[in-house]
């Protein structure tokens, strides 16, 4: 008499197979490769707070850290030196707004056509072309703002005295045209994940074109474009050269774009050309600006993680 009981059917078993499969070597190397590159990441990160700390740490024995934040006067590689750190902090924000001023509206203005205009031949034409911007070097941007674009704007200024020779806002303006990719590119890739039956319905609903883009598709993507936004904001702060080019080194306390001023980021290019020496005091003041630079950006992307997941969107 046979047993009620029978060995297990191997149909529920994809491929209807009980037998051991081949080890996949090649996702244990790409796993590991991945492992490998997030780890040069975190590493290269530790490594750049190590370089900062010591040198920032001996600036901060002779210069009190109020002075620093909040001096109006920045004369470090001067007899008698001044130490605030002001002028730079808000010459860094006047270019940094003027940039985001010109990349946020035609970023976004790109991204909406591209996602919910474009043909789909248009758009495998446009975007490569718009990101050709991200690619040209920023001197090249830096030269462009200090020979073409302030001439221009010296040349047909409506109001009183236009702008000096070096002036914050040809810097700002090519800054926020060298960020327009940025924006643009991860904004319609952010535009592009939201799901067709959002708009499917809204036209159902007998929306237009113009309002299943600006009411259904932009609000979906807002984290997106919100993270876009930030790491747009972070590259203008970290700009060097537009910024050494054609704003020139003159660190003054004002909120005058037409005028002449210094970044942190062009502080660091003059001050690192290299007539310091490495073991004098004004050498330390590069890491002390480079450490609050850091700071500055660490903030901005831990707000941009907060907002993101603030307003992420998730569907099934």
């Amino acid at each position: 008499m046979k047993s009620a009981t029978s060995a297990p059917s191997a149909a529920g078993i994809p491929g209807g197979s009980l037998r051991r499969r081949r080890p996949r070597y090649g996702e244990a190397v790409i796993r590991v490769l991945l492992l490998i590159s997030a780890l040069v990441s975190v590493a290269t990160t530790i490594g750049i707070v190590i370089s900062l700390v010591p040198p920032t740490l001996r600036f901060f024995g002779r210069v009190g850290v109020w002075e620093f934040l909040t001096g109006t006067e920045w004369s470090a590689l001067f007899n008698p030196p001044s130490y605030g750190v002001l002028p730079l902090i808000g010459a860094t924000l006047l270019t940094t707004v003027i940039a985001v001023a010109v990349a946020v509206p035609l970023g976004l203005a790109a991204a909406i056509y591209l996602s919910e205009y474009a043909r789909p031949r248009v758009r495998s034409i446009f975007k490569p072309v718009l990101e050709v911007l991200a690619g040209i070097p920023t001197v090249v941007y830096g030269f462009f703002a200090l020979s073409f674009l302030t001439p221009l704007l010296q040349d047909n200024w409506p109001f009183g005295d236009g702008p000096e020779v070096f002036n914050a806002l040809s810097a700002g303006l090519v800054m926020g045209v060298m960020i327009i990719p940025t924006v643009a590119s991860l904004s319609e890739d952010a535009m592009a994940a939201v799901p067709h039956s959002l708009r499917q319905g809204a036209y159902a609903l007998g929306s237009t074109k113009r309002i299943v883009a600006v009411r259904v598709v932009l609000p979906a993507a807002l984290s997106g474009i919100v993270a876009a936004v930030v790491l747009a904001i972070s590259r203008a702060v970290g700009e060097t050269m537009i910024v050494a080019i054609a704003s020139g080194n003159r660190p003054d306390l004002t909120w005058n774009p037409l005028h002449g001023m210094q970044t942190m980021t062009g502080y660091i290019a003059q001050a690192g050309e290299g007539d310091l020496p490495v073991s004098s005091f004004d050498y330390t003041t590069i890491f002390a600006v480079g450490a609050l630079l850091f700071l500055l950006t660490f903030a901005m992307n831990a707000l941009s993680i907060r907002l993101v997941r603030k307003y992420r969107e998730v569907y099934e």
